[in-house]
């Protein structure tokens, strides 16, 4: 399912035009970011919880030739299903 998909499944099960529910996914998705760059978490009870994970500097392997090359540390942002979301999909 691709966003537009997304949006056209949210406009029917809320019955909404599928302008608002475009600018209500959008806000959704910006507030999410938002959080996640302010180093919160966001949890949604069911669904899952979004957070960032730190991940640390290590040594890596360049491909082509062999070298070893210095990765440097990174915050990722993670998400960990939660129990109901899991259920639904078993």
């Amino acid at each position: 399912m691709n966003k537009s998909e997304l949006i056209d499944a949210i406009a029917a099960s809320a019955d909404i035009p599928k302008a608002a529910a475009g600018r209500a996914l959008d806000a959704v998705i910006e507030s999410v970011t938002g959080a996640l760059k302010d180093g919160d978490s966001v949890v949604l009870v069911g669904f899952g919880t979004f957070a960032v994970k730190e991940r640390a500097a290590r040594t890596g392997r360049n491909p082509q030739t062999g070298q070893p090359i210095e990765i440097s540390a990174a915050k990722i942002p993670g998400f960990k299903a939660g129990k109901a979301l899991k259920d639904a999909v078993n």
